[in-house]
């Protein structure tokens, strides 16, 4: 590494505050060289813009310049991607963006760890890795308890995990059925002012559930599944007296359950059954008054034994890059709006 100080630079650690330093990361690949830089070099120009550095490439390799600290990280961020990419995994869109969160926030992290944790499907040519260190805890978690809550925003692959851990033990055999269920409260609206028998005014609700399930299983092999009742999509109402053995349980959308609705959705559980429940507590769509049994369940199951809890956060979201910044936004400007009420 190169260090080219500014003469009127103060001193930082014993180094000169707005030296500009240099690394430079060496790829003989040309083939990895080409999948680390992306596109039209989009890959790097993430780099450059998310750690304000400069980074430019050429056949040897990558050089990177800039604040030393950041330079080290994009240094760090690039190495990390290049090994994974020599190992056979491929990016993504926003993989940059998740890669620079992970290492900035600890630089011990390694993004290898990431890719032990394999969900495999059976039948499908199709492994399901988990992209933040997050996720990885979250599907340990459904592992090792049998009943789990998995708290955050939009995006943060809550559903899509659980649904994936819950086809995997079907095919596996581990359980003889998946039943997937959601209250049918949406943003105020009701039931009655929708057309349609009950199938057809409870189906919107449920559609994101059938969406993630034809991801993972061919729409054909979904829907014998859902014919043969090994799979089931209803709205929470329809568990009520029931006992759910040998099987593997989502609720989705628990934030909008009532603390009714949750205790009898827990309580239905029978034996070789997991439970997982998904939500977000900052978006409760329940009458005003009326309290979340999510929230409740959260603070009075906390210390049981065979209970786990993985709460998400804004940086865990896998969507649209932009998705994580508007959540943060939405999240500062109630803070605000609190901070302003309380004065």
């Amino acid at each position: 590494m190169t260090e080219t100080p500014k003469s009127s630079a103060k001193k930082r650690n014993g180094a000169p505050v707005g030296a500009t330093v240099s690394m430079n990361l060496s790829i003989s690949d040309p083939e990895i060289l080409l999948k680390l830089g992306g596109e039209q070099l989009k890959n790097l120009k993430t780099v450059e813009r998310e750690l304000e550095v400069k980074v430019s490439q050429d056949s040897s390799g990558i050089k990177i310049e800039g604040q030393d600290t950041e330079v080290e990280l994009a240094h760090d961020v690039l190495s990390q991607l290049q090994e994974l990419l020599q190992q056979g995994e491929q990016l993504y869109p926003g993989d940059i963006e998740r890669a620079i969160r992970l290492l900035s926030s600890n630089r011990r992290r390694k993004l290898s760890d990431l890719l032990r944790e394999h969900v495999t499907i059976a039948g499908r040519k199709r492994t399901i890795t988990p992209k933040t260190f997050k996720q990885k805890e979250y599907i340990e978690a459904i592992q090792q308890n049998d009943i789990v809550f998995g708290i955050g925003p939009a995006g943060t692959g809550k559903t899509y995990l659980a649904m994936a851990m819950a086809v995997a033990a079907l095919m596996s055999h581990e359980v003889k059925r998946v039943v997937l269920c959601r209250p049918a409260v949406e943003a105020g609206e009701k039931l009655g002012f929708l057309p349609g028998d009950m199938a057809e005014k409870v189906n919107p609700y449920l559609r994101p559930l059938y969406d993630a399930l034809h991801d993972m299983v061919d729409f054909d092999h979904a829907h014998d599944l859902v014919e043969r009742g090994q799979i089931e999509v209803a709205p929470l109402a329809f568990m009520r007296g029931r006992t759910l053995s040998k099987a593997f349980v989502i609720l989705d959308e628990a934030q909008n359950t009532t603390q009714v609705q949750m205790k009898m959705l827990l309580t239905r559980l029978g034996r070789d059954s997991k439970c997982v429940v998904t939500g977000d507590i900052t978006q409760i769509d329940l009458p005003r008054g009326v309290k979340s049994g999510l929230s409740e369940a959260l603070d009075i199951l906390k210390n049981i034994n065979g209970i786990g809890t993985v709460r998400f956060s804004e940086e865990d979201v896998i969507r649209h890059q932009l998705v994580s910044r508007i959540i943060a936004a939405y999240n500062n400007h109630e803070k605000n709006l609190r901070g302003d009420e309380s004065k």
